[in-house]
């Protein structure tokens, strides 16, 4: 009898963390939780899987929020070895619709609406430029 309880009770123990799992894993926070209203608008990654690999985004915004924008590059998928880029733009402005690789990521006419650029290189240092082309 106390056999039986003490299995019934390892069994409910052991329900109760899957579910406690379960629900921490389909609810992390990621950049849609962040105010602003971050939308990607252009993506360019390398096909380079054998060494390092390049990520370049092109985000809208709402709002001046430096802070934010840094946890949305936060946010962005980093490959060890590898570079991330994300160019931020004023919701309703100008903004590329195409990223591509290189010393300029993006067509000239968009850099006097570049809000700020986030870069993450190869070591995972991290760095928001506030208006980097002016």
């Amino acid at each position: 009898m106390k056999n039986k309880k003490l299995k019934y009770l390892l069994l409910a123990a052991f329900a109760v963390l899957v579910v406690w799992f379960m629900k921490d894993a389909l609810t992390q926070p990621g950049p849609q939780d962040l105010p602003g209203q971050f939308e990607e608008v252009a993506l360019y990654r390398n096909e380079n899987n054998t060494g390092p690999i390049q990520r370049i985004y092109a985000a809208t915004v709402t709002d001046t929020l430096w802070d934010q924008m840094q946890a949305y590059g936060d946010f962005m998928p980093h490959t060890k070895y590898g570079t991330t880029k994300v160019y931020f733009f004023l919701k309703g402005q100008p903004a590329p619709t195409e990223v591509f690789p290189g010393e300029q990521n993006f067509d000239q006419q968009f850099n006097q609406h570049c809000l700020a650029v986030y870069e993450k290189d190869a070591m995972g240092q991290t760095r928001v430029v506030q208006w980097p082309f002016k």
